[in-house]
């Protein structure tokens, strides 16, 4: 298998995990939005709580959105990385 290939098996196998995480971010939104629901439901929070609540489980979820946002960014730099050295090669 040549240099190449392996680079492109890796980017192949790089987009994937990167799509898993786009699919399962409004899972995380919605985890984050039962958890709120089923705090007030079981009486965990008072009503004058559950705005901090919910800003801080939307935190937590939004840490998923940054960390997809790397992971793309860093697939979009790897293809470039790879396109210019089939570029470099062909030149």
């Amino acid at each position: 298998m040549g240099h190449n290939s392996v680079i492109g098996v890796g980017i192949v196998l790089f987009s994937a995990a990167v799509v898993f995480q786009l699919i399962t971010l409004p899972v995380e939104f919605d985890a984050s939005k039962r958890a709120r629901n089923l705090m007030l439901a079981e009486g965990i929070l008072y009503n004058d709580e559950e705005q901090g609540v919910r800003k801080v489980l939307n935190a937590a979820a939004l840490t998923y959105v940054a960390a997809a946002l790397i992971s793309l960014f860093e697939l979009i730099k790897f293809v470039m990385i790879f396109i210019q050295g089939n570029q470099a090669e062909e030149g």
